[in-house]
């Protein structure tokens, strides 16, 4: 049996091969995802570990503020601390350290200097120790105000040299800096930007406070841990300050690191997904036509004293011998893929090294456990089914897969996994948290989908006859032909339109989903933005006060609005703990934002010590007018604010933060100050022109590049871009389940022809051309695509409606559907069947009509 099984491999490895590649697809983007992840987790473990110090002195702050809302403000500690932190025992030596991030350099040219990754610019202190991340390569150190070395890949990027001038854009205001050394790191550059200044510059142009520093680094004696250290500095300092030993400052900046990293890792296992999915229906298919070929293969091993289970061991073990073999393919492939991530992050700035490539052990055995595990699954079911084939089938030609055995089972279960689904979805569309609404979607849209597979047999033969109606009118008996062929075997055809289905079902949800989004946030734009234009920076970051004085000296502009965020922590009146981030506006606010309240006004809101936010929101909390809130900062000061009006946003229009708080300047500045503003809202005077004013304000901050001057049109194609991002991402799994999906076509065209060889004889002894063959298996390959275009169109349209109503728990109500991307797809469909029937057409039409004939 075991020669047997290995001879029928080899007799059909050309056949395999096809479904291997979907193996090594799904097998290439889990082990890629896991080495490059691994390599970049590595690769900044060990520059955290060689970069921090053993024990940081650092301001204590309520709660951080990375990763949300910022309010600019940069937390400082006395830089006197150095002496008392040095002088405990078991520090061999302290420093004072300075660091900003979100500073903006501008080269001579007005152009912004950095990254354009996203990536930070830091400004800091030099500081020649050990553990520093650069050294300096040329030039000299900085010596007074003016000078300042910066980062070599920066300068190689943007094409700075020694004794050129920049301008830093701190957050306490502009100054220009003379480049007198070049940094070259020592360790890989994260993708950030590095300046350094000396330390009395640092303290005074990049904090604004003389005497002050950012934290305090100590390094601990040879016979002295770090813990140790620690608590001793903690014992002379008091609990004033965090401190944190190098392992825990490490384990943090890795944390911080992980959101990118997991971002990546998602994406490329969503690949991995969908190519396992999609293939699970090729290797299905393959396995099935196989066997139905070899019926009387197996008849004949099963009269000659072959049993049932040696029988299913033996495709079996074909599918584990192709799931090997896919899989050593897809691990080689993963580390080549896994390769280019690394060239590209070093594109953007992040230089890591291929020759440190990290391939753990738990990358081979995902790997061929992926690779193994769902070729084996897929060809489960159908080596079921051979070990049924009776030692009768040895004397005839009895196809196993398709002799017309009733589709009850299907029905009922996908009758029932279709009703489950259904009901999922309704209750999604009913479901007022999202939270809930989210989990009984992903239920949804997995009944449904699986469902629409189990059921799809069903569905072929309607729907095939009406996509594949006009073909006899049109293509006269080759048309007929072609679509009695794609009804010949309803679940061959199912399982083959099932692969192109799930990629376009995905594609269209999320294609209704973004389009329904992007309505949403127009609609919002034009109810909600009053004033004519707003300046903020690129990344929404804070900026410095300066430009705020830039924006209200420019003639002819009217009302000025700062906006400013403040993350807090809330003790509401139910008494629960909330995190959010609240709004501090100027007043005059209604001039440049157009609010509707459902109790109170904006003066009310913004008045002293009082504060306003979403009365749904204040619904779920038990809070009314009058409440009081207990607020948090983030230096740590408390307030009790009250309650001053209700908002009638919805969720998701409260400014961006949940809950919707906002309140004045003021109140803002009393209890945090020194932050930065987060947008400028800026309104024409009466009897100026708008577009007149807006070049003003552009040619006021032209010294400012980070910024921009957006008006309502501005914001909408801002919007649009970044829904079109995740879109993009979208359309690259569509083209990997449609690759995958045309592999599927062409293996059952394929196989089809082989299975049809006597047939296709015996057609072309009577009269039909070679040119007429051709035109019936590419119309046999569109309708089956075009079928499976439909059945996903259909599922896609159905998931965009179920994700819309989940958007409108956000305040994203608006439904539309692009349907350019829906005629797109059905176009896209009829391509990808004349395309996967192009090799086999080609192959039946230069059969010799003889030997077809006398084929067995």
């Amino acid at each position: 049996m075991l020669r047997a099984t290995l001879r029928s491999l080899l007799a059909h490895k050309g056949r395999l091969l096809l479904s291997a590649l979907a193996v090594v697809l799904s097998v290439a983007f889990v082990a890629g995802s896991l080495i490059f992840s691994d390599t970049v987790n590595r690769t900044f473990d060990r520059l955290f570990a060689s970069t921090s110090a053993d024990v940081t002195v650092a301001p204590r702050s309520e709660f951080d503020e990375a990763g949300g809302l910022s309010s600019g403000r940069v937390e400082t500690l006395p830089a006197a601390l150095r002496e008392r932190v040095a002088a405990v025992d078991g520090v061999a030596d302290a420093q004072v350290d300075v660091r900003v991030e979100r500073v903006t350099l501008v080269d001579e040219r007005n152009e912004p200097v950095g990254p354009t990754s996203g990536a930070p610019t830091i400004a800091t202190n030099w500081n020649d120790t050990e553990r520093s991340p650069v050294k300096l390569s040329s030039g000299h150190l900085p010596r007074g105000a003016g000078e300042a070395l910066l980062d070599a890949d920066t300068a190689d990027r943007d094409g700075i040299g020694i004794g050129d001038t920049l301008r830093v854009v701190a957050p306490p205001g502009t100054f220009p800096v003379k480049v007198v050394g070049i940094m070259a790191f020592t360790t890989t550059n994260p993708g950030a930007a590095l300046v350094a200044l000396d330390t009395p510059t640092s303290q005074t142009k990049l904090l604004g406070k003389p005497g002050a520093a950012t934290a305090i680094m100590a390094d601990a004696a040879p016979a002295t841990s770090d813990e140790v250290l620690k608590q001793r500095i903690a014992d002379e300092l008091g609990s004033g300050y965090e401190l944190s030993t190098r392992d825990e400052r490490a384990e943090s900046q890795a944390a911080e690191l992980g959101g990118f990293l997991d971002v990546i890792k998602y994406v490329m296992l969503g690949f991995a997904g969908i190519a396992v999915l999609v293939g699970v229906f090729l290797i299905v298919n393959t396995f099935s036509m196989l066997i139905a070929q070899r019926t009387r293969e197996l008849g004949l091993l099963r009269a000659l004293g072959a049993d049932r289970r040696q029988v299913r061991r033996s495709v079996l073990t074909e599918a584990l011998l192709l799931g090997l073999a896919g899989s050593t393919l897809g691990l080689a492939a993963g580390v080549g893929l896994a390769a280019g991530l690394i060239s590209l992050m070093s594109l953007l700035g992040m230089n890591l090294d291929a020759a440190e490539m990290v391939i753990g052990w738990q990358t081979p055995v995902s790997a061929y456990v992926v690779g193994v595990g769902v070729t084996f699954v897929a060809a489960y079911l159908p080596a079921r089914r051979a070990a049924r084939v009776s030692p009768m089938a040895a004397l005839a030609d009895i196809e196993v897969a398709g002799v017309g055995r009733p589709l009850r089972i299907r029905a009922v279960a996908g009758a029932v996994l279709g009703a489950g689904g259904a009901a999922a979805l309704a209750g999604c569309a009913k479901a007022t948290q999202t939270q809930q609404a989210s989990s009984l979607l992903l239920l949804g849209l997995v009944l449904t989908l699986v469902a629409t597979v189990v059921a799809g047999p069903l569905l072929v033969r309607p729907v095939i006859r009406v996509l594949g109606g006009a073909f006899p009118r049109v293509f006269g008996p080759v048309g007929r032909m072609s679509q009695r062929n794609a009804l010949r075997n309803p679940r061959r055809t199912g399982a083959t339109a099932a692969a192109l289905m799930v990629g376009l079902a995905l594609v269209t949800g999320m294609s209704v989903a973004g389009e329904s989004m992007t309505q949403s946030f127009d609609r919002q734009i034009d109810r909600q933005l009053g004033a004519d234009f707003v300046v903020q920076n690129r990344n929404f970051a804070p900026f410095p006060q300066e430009i705020t004085e830039r924006v209200r000296e420019v003639d002819g502009v009217g009302t000025v609005v700062r906006e400013r965020f403040a993350p807090m922590r809330l003790k509401l009146p139910d008494g629960t703990t909330a995190r959010t981030t609240g709004a501090g506006f100027d007043r005059g606010l209604d001039e440049v934002v157009n609010m509707e309240y459902a109790a109170g006004n904006t003066a009310s809101a913004l008045g002293n010590g009082r504060i306003g936010l979403q009365k749904a929101y204040a619904d779920d909390h038990r809070i009314r007018i009058g409440s009081r809130i207990q607020a948090t900062f983030a230096n740590g000061q408390r307030a009790d604010l009250t309650v001053g009006a209700l908002t009638d946003m919805e969720s998701g229009e409260g400014f961006g933060t949940q809950g919707g708080f906002f309140m004045s300047m003021d109140t803002l500045e009393k209890h945090i100050p020194g932050g930065q503003d987060a947008a400028v809202y800026a309104n024409a005077a009466d009897g100026t022109d708008p577009q007149a004013l807006r070049d003003r304000l552009e040619s006021a901050l032209d010294a400012f590049p980070q910024v921009q001057v957006r008006d309502q049109a501005d914001y909408k194609e801002l919007i649009r871009g970044q829904i079109a991002v995740l879109l993009y991402l979208v359309y690259a799994l569509l083209g990997l389940a449609i690759v995958i999906a045309v592999l599927g076509v062409v293996n059952t065209l394929a196989l089809s022809v082989v299975e049809r060889t006597r047939e296709i004889g015996l057609l072309r002894a009577i009269g039909l051309a070679r040119r007429q063959l051709r035109r019936m298996i590419r119309l046999e390959s569109v309708v089956i695509a075009v079928f499976g275009a439909v059945l996903g169109l259909a599922l896609g349209l159905v998931w965009g409606v179920a994700v819309q109503q989940v958007l409108a728990l956000e305040g994203m109500k608006a439904f539309a559907v692009p349907w350019p991307v829906v005629a797109a797809v059905v176009a896209g469909s009829v391509l990808v069947g004349l395309a996967a029937a192009l090799l086999p057409a080609l192959r039946a039409s230069r059969m010799n009509v003889l030997a077809a004939i006398a084929h067995e």
